[in-house]
């Protein structure tokens, strides 16, 4: 039973990173260019993506979207996003691997 549990897990994580590429879109103009610096607000080093934690990506995006978790841009692009949105790119960038610096 555990095993079909999860199976059943994975085939959900997997369909989930599967249904990510349309949104991915807007996340690698900015997260998919190593050493790419943003200058608004302020100048700062924007991360990489790949090979993060499914659940970090999910819980930051979230935050963005209720505004605990302060960037205007971030903000707006994750006010646009459904729970299904950011559980797909989270399980997406977590199955990428790291870029290399």
């Amino acid at each position: 039973m555990k095993t079909l549990y999860r199976l059943l897990l994975l085939a959900a994580w997997a369909g989930a990173a599967a249904a990510a590429p349309a949104k991915v879109e807007t996340c690698v103009g900015c997260h998919g260019i190593p050493g790419y610096k943003a200058v608004f607000p302020e100048v700062f080093q924007v991360p990489m993506l790949g090979g993060q934690s499914a659940q970090y990506i999910e819980s930051a995006l979230k935050a963005y979207r209720k505004g605990d978790r302060k960037h205007p841009s971030m903000r707006g692009v994750a006010a646009g996003l459904t729970d299904q949105d950011i559980a797909a790119l989270a399980a997406y960038y977590a199955q990428q691997g790291a870029q290399p610096k």
